[in-house]
């Protein structure tokens, strides 16, 4: 039986533990890191090259090989590109969800039957387990529900479900795999988890998207029904939800509620007016086979609570109808069904 298994490696804690656990579940451990992007000053470029440094030493350690792959044209075109064009559009997008489903849970996968490896591996908090009710393999949450990572995953196919391994699903605490990789004489134990947007390493976003967006007009701030009160410098500054930094007064507390690309609006209104209690979905992946009419868990955004929803599909875009209202639903985010179990059904991309 092949037992090889190729482990993403980004130089921290979480990949490294997971390389432990896999060698001592006794796979064939084969580690690599992807160069995702290219760094704009000296201290990213430093950075960057740390993150493959550290992860190569673990690979030392560990006696196992390391590959380095070069990824940067096929993160550019499709998770660069793609967050650009979805801020052209007023959308918001969540770039780690096109990573997974274009290079960590695709390119990644095809480079694992290059070098001969029945599985792939990475550090992600989520669990993968046979079925008897579906048959199949299927995408579980994670043992840990506030490090749970499934949000981020729903797009893998079914099909890839029995040669992936998450080796932390199990683990509920970071001290656990810290203390793991210190009892490993690994110098990584203690580096900080990364918080931010990879290619945009000091997280200001507005400022990356300057540089390729050419229309970034200011425009006005209105309500609903047109009133202008006030005016804005670029609708990319601008998310739903968003009170702080409008610099507008009003008798009652406003919030971004609508992004209008056409009229380069700003739309606010009171926080009732951001409540909803449906949307439409479309590029959806479904794990499970669940038809074309379901009830299930949503969820809006990683940090948001699943809540009761009917979903309904037709021609290829899901109606998903809520029980309750729902809070800053935003275009461009992801919308993901739980069964009541924690089994991922799939889902897609809010329109």
């Amino acid at each position: 039986m092949n037992n090889r298994v190729l482990l993403g490696m980004s130089g921290g804690v979480d990949s490294s533990v997971s390389a432990i656990l896999l060698k001592e579940q006794g796979y064939e451990v084969v580690g690599c890191t992807m160069k995702l992007w290219s760094p704009n000053n000296n201290m990213e470029k430093e950075k960057a090259e740390e993150s493959i440094r550290d992860a190569k030493k673990v690979c030392e350690k560990l006696g196992i090989e390391h590959h380095v792959i070069d990824c940067k044209e096929d993160f550019k075109c499709h998770v660069i590109k793609n967050f650009i064009d979805e801020y052209k559009e007023a959308s918001t997008p969540n770039p780690c969800i096109e990573c997974n489903k274009y290079l960590k849970f695709g390119k990644f996968y095809d480079l694992a039957e290059e070098l001969n490896c029945n599985y792939i591996a990475t550090g992600h908090y989520a669990k993968i387990e046979y079925s008897n009710k579906y048959k199949q393999y299927v995408l579980k949450k994670a043992e840990e529900i506030k490090k749970d990572q499934t949000y981020f995953l729903y797009s893998i196919s079914k099909e890839k479900l029995p040669h992936i391994l998450f080796p932390l699903q199990n683990y509920t605490n970071k001290e656990d795999t810290r203390n793991i990789a210190e009892k490993a004489g690994l110098k990584i134990a203690k580096k900080k988890d990364s918080q931010e947007i990879c290619f945009i390493p000091n997280n200001n976003y507005q400022e990356f998207l300057v540089k390729y967006i050419d229309k970034v007009r200011p425009g006005n701030i209105v309500l609903r029904n047109g009133e202008i009160l006030g005016k804005h410098n670029g609708i990319i500054n601008y998310t739903i939800g968003q009170r702080k930094g409008l610099g507008i007064s009003y008798k009652e507390p406003l919030y971004v509620i609508e992004l209008n690309i056409e009229k380069n609006e700003v739309i606010v209104g009171t926080e009732k007016e951001l409540y909803k209690d449906i949307l439409y979905a479309d590029n959806l992946n479904f794990i499970i086979d669940a038809g074309e009419e379901f009830e299930c868990y949503a969820k809006i955004r990683y940090r948001a609570k699943e809540a009761k929803a009917k979903v309904v599909i037709t021609e290829g875009k899901a109606k998903v109808k809520f029980e309750e209202q729902q809070r800053a639903i935003t275009r461009g985010q992801s919308v993901v069904f739980y069964e009541n179990e924690g089994i991922v059904i799939g889902g897609g991309k809010i329109l």
